[in-house]
């Protein structure tokens, strides 16, 4: 039936096209189509058999798909794979390269996308500096699943302030990635825990979306393709080995699998349960690939002042020690490190979640004189107090 190939959205006529591919499939799209055109095609009597909605929605269901909600037309896309009984050798095998020792967790984040497309989950990243190591098939492979629910973006792309194209995507796939700006991974910080978001496109007002996207990230670049803070807890990086045996083969057999490892899917229990927001705990996603990209970028003026006070309590055989603002920045700027008082307290208070004394009281301070000799002697003020537990608690944290 021809009217079925047209749709009407608000006052907006689209015609629903399936453009070609290299690959030989199609690709479904909406182009915009004015009624005059539709009616000099077809005949004035097919604009009352065109379907018509109020408006979008974005609905993400792979199980139990809705096109049409309450009068409103679905953006969210079906996806063509359904579940039948079957074997996936191949796939469960590619997995196990992909994930290695953290397998159940990489099918229980695959099962997540599955079943649950509006959970919270950490920001993947495939790194490795070895070509043909199966990133890049890993990509292509979950493409291959949700369809154009999955979108790939350049690092361009991302930056741009245009971002209407894959604000509705399930997964937002960064090949080659080098986010090395502070603002590149604010952003993806933010976007990968947010329940909503600014959607804009060109000549037209931003306006408010949900949003549930996940961010899989690849680069060949190991170290600091993207800036990850110390302490941040949003990121799942995995340091990717090269296939043993090359296949060229193994994307079409993956492709001829998808049904049988969706039924596996459907018939799986998660060995996780939702114990953050997003999912999973920093120890379970934790790495030494996280670790390697976390040094890179451990706060110098932190690891100076761990320094320090670790100094000064082996040399005053303490287990503690008491120490004002001031204190501390007079400490560091010694050893040449030039901090306001807003900075000293933004790592205190903000990063070490120590506890100002309510009242000011008497403490021990400990300074450097001219000579370098540590001095010690009674001051008053509202101090904080760290133990040498704590501070050792403090440099695991900066580290892992």
């Amino acid at each position: 039936m021809e009217h079925l190939n047209y749709v009407r959205v608000g006052t907006s006529y689209l015609k629903i096209s399936h453009k070609p591919l290299s690959s030989g499939d199609t690709m479904k799209i909406l182009l915009p189509w004015n009624i005059e055109t539709i009616t000099r095609d077809h005949g004035k009597d097919i604009a009352a058999k065109i379907p018509k909605y109020d408006g979008w929605c974005i609905v993400p269901e792979h199980i139990n798909y809705q096109k049409e909600i309450r009068g409103y037309l679905n953006r969210y896309e079906e996806i063509s794979h359904k579940p039948q009984s079957g074997t996936c050798h191949e796939t469960k095998n590619f997995l196990k390269h992909i994930f290695g020792e953290q397998y159940e967790l990489g099918l229980d984040y695959i099962q997540l996308l599955y079943h649950r497309p509006t959970q919270v989950l950490p920001v993947l990243c495939l790194v490795s500096k070895e070509r043909e190591s199966g990133k890049t098939t890993f990509l292509n492979y979950l493409k291959l699943i949700f369809e154009g629910n999955m979108t790939y973006n350049s690092n361009s792309d991302f930056r741009s302030n245009f971002n209407i194209d894959w604000l509705n995507k399930l997964i937002i796939a960064v090949d080659e990635v080098l986010l090395d700006r502070k603002e590149d991974s604010e952003r993806i910080k933010n976007l990968s825990t947010a329940r909503s978001f600014k959607a804009e496109a060109k000549g037209q007002d931003k306006f408010e979306v949900e949003f549930f996207g996940k961010f899989i990230l690849c680069s060949n670049n190991e170290e600091n393709f993207i800036i990850i803070d110390p302490l941040e807890i949003r990121y799942w990086v995995r340091k990717i080995s090269p296939i043993p045996t090359k296949d060229p083969y193994l994307l079409t057999k993956l492709k001829e699998e998808i049904p049988f490892f969706l039924q596996f899917l459907c018939s799986r229990v998660l060995t996780t349960s939702n114990k953050t927001r997003m999912w999973f705990t920093a120890e379970q996603i934790s790495t030494a690939a996280l670790r390697k990209i976390k040094s890179q970028f451990v706060n110098k003026v932190e690891l100076e002042l761990y320094e320090i006070i670790k100094g000064i309590m082996e040399s005053k055989e303490i287990d503690e020690l008491c120490f004002t603002n001031s204190n501390i920045k007079n400490l560091l700027e010694r050893s040449g490190f030039r901090i306001s008082r807003t900075g000293v307290r933004n790592i205190i208070e903000g990063n070490w979640q120590l506890k100002q004394h309510p009242n000011a009281s008497n403490y021990t301070c400990y300074q450097y004189d001219m000579s370098g000799f540590l001095l010690e002697h009674q001051e008053k003020g509202r101090y904080y107090r760290i133990s040498k537990t704590e501070l050792n608690e403090i440099f695991v944290a900066l580290l892992t």
